[in-house]
């Protein structure tokens, strides 16, 4: 077999690779020898911004399969058929970690799916949990800020943590959640994914619900414990990565089965709390899973930079018959995830082959950097024109929306039910949760809490437990008791 040349990236083939030419053996370098420059300077460019959030992840791609008509509820082609398959690329993640944490940190797993239908990608951007830290994007920044860095010490801060989650009470269903083992998850292969967001289904009639999507994982649910999270860590912070790449590799595929809930507008109307706010979920007995499909991992990208690096999601790449919600944090993402895209890989980064749409593509952008794709050749750029074929296919109109009040204002409150901050948490904790995850849960909040500090100390700590007490009693208890906190019989501090 015929060796390949070694050439430069505009093909130009070269012999010294590892000598920069030199006057004598001991003299200067010469400026012209180009090779060492292109070396360097490509060097100097090989890593891209990091993803502020989602920064750590592992991908691979995959086949979805449609199980069960839904076609009640949307008119996606991806769904007109029981049968249907697309291939699909997974991304999981940390949400807070930085490009070099380890795998095992307590932190939500990021849970991005990109599917390549023939009415475009979609992309599902969600997380191994089914509710979120805020409900307004208002609040995003301020809140990655406390998970990263203090700005005086570079040091991950404790204080920084509980004081912003104790100023917004609405964060303790995602506090809860990762204060239990599932904030530990032993890899990828072994959690749940969920939208997180409501979103919406039109059918053909033009007739619209409310949907929630669930990703099963067929492999089971496993945990680490504190313990063994922590161990895992200095054994090896890429656990999660090997072990997908690993059981792919063995052709131990994982797979998740796809489930949604539904509701109905008028259920909507009349559910006890805000069914956009992502802060909630929907009572399964009330708003049962329903089938829909499967899908299996079983190809790693042969270059994870290429692949898993690149790869861009964006919550507002939907397709026909799967739309929005009010849900005030997804319409926040809707604008923030593809300028983040931009800003990441470039305002062409849907040329990129992991994030290119496999089916035909044709509008009128143009230029910007790095435009691989022909940048529309001869093709007039602007539109209507009187040249080229392309036109509005009507049939992909959405129908109108219907609003329900006509006030723009900065709502701080709204329902009765939206400001419930405590009830499903206390379901979470007294009902889902048995004997071992309470104590564990427990645990691993009095661990963090250690790590308050400062002035502010007393002030930051009573007030979280103050919520934890609205919560549930015995959780506010155990917290207090750990923290060495005497409380008597109302609930008083001493």
């Amino acid at each position: 077999m015929e060796k390949k040349k070694l050439t430069t990236a505009s093909g130009i083939p070269y012999t010294q690779n590892e000598n920069s030419l030199s006057v004598g053996a001991r003299g200067p370098l010469l400026l012209q020898d180009f090779i060492l420059h292109e070396k360097m300077a490509h060097f100097n460019r090989e890593r891209i911004p990091e993803r502020v959030v989602h920064a750590k992840g592992a991908g691979a791609f995959g086949r979805f399969t449609v199980t069960n008509d839904i076609t009640k509820y949307t008119k996606a082609k991806l769904f007109s058929e029981v049968g249907n398959t697309c291939k699909l690329f997974a991304r999981f993640s940390q949400v807070g970690g930085e490009k070099g944490s380890a795998d095992t940190e307590r932190d939500p797993r990021g849970f991005a799916l990109k599917f390549y239908t023939e009415d475009g990608n979609w992309d599902l951007v969600g997380n191994n949990t089914p509710v979120f830290f805020i409900k307004d994007p208002k609040k995003f920044s301020d809140f990655i800020h406390t998970q990263k860095r203090d700005p005086k010490t570079n040091l991950k801060s404790p204080t920084m943590m509980w004081d912003f989650w104790s100023l917004n009470p609405e964060s303790l269903h995602q506090v809860m959640i990762l204060m239990s083992d599932r904030g530990t998850p032993f890899s990828y292969r072994f959690m749940h994914g969920f939208g997180s967001h409501t979103f919406s289904m039109i059918n053909d009639a033009d007739e619209k619900v409310w949907v929630k999507f669930h990703f099963i994982t067929q492999q089971g649910i496993k945990n680490f414990n504190a313990k063994e999270a922590n161990e895992m860590r200095g054994i090896d912070p890429d656990h999660a990565q090997r072990d997908l790449v690993e059981a792919i590799a063995n052709k131990e595929f994982p797979n998740w089965e796809m489930k949604i809930q539904v509701m109905t507008t008028i259920q909507a109307k009349i559910f006890p709390f805000n069914p956009f706010d992502v802060t909630k979920v929907w009572p399964h007995g009330d708003f049962p899973l329903i089938d829909v499909g499967t899908f299996v991992l079983d190809e790693i990208p042969r270059n994870y930079f290429a692949d898993v690096e690149q790869a861009a999601f964006a919550p507002a790449h939907v397709v026909d018959g799967i739309s929005y919600s009010p849900d005030k944090l997804l319409q926040g993402r809707l604008l923030s995830y593809p300028d983040a895209q931009r800003y990441r890989l470039g305002v062409n980064y849907e040329q990129i082959p992991v994030n290119k749409c496999p089916y035909m593509v044709a509008n009128y952008e143009r230029d910007g950097s790095m435009s691989v794709n022909g940048n529309g050749e001869d093709n007039v750029n602007y539109f209507p024109n009187s040249f080229d074929d392309i036109a509005v296919d009507t049939s992909y109109k959405e129908s109108s929306m219907q609003l329900d009040d006509t006030i723009a204002d900065w709502y701080d409150r709204n329902g009765e039910g939206d400001n419930d901050h405590y009830t499903q948490p206390g379901i979470l904790f007294a009902k889902t949760m048995n004997d071992e995850e309470r104590k564990n849960t427990a645990s691993n909040i009095v661990e963090s809490m250690k790590g308050i500090s400062g002035d502010k100390k007393n002030e930051i700590i009573n007030r979280q437990l103050c919520h934890f007490f609205r919560v549930n009693v015995d959780l506010g208890t155990a917290v207090a008791h750990g923290l060495g906190i005497e409380i008597d019989q109302n609930g008083m501090q001493h």
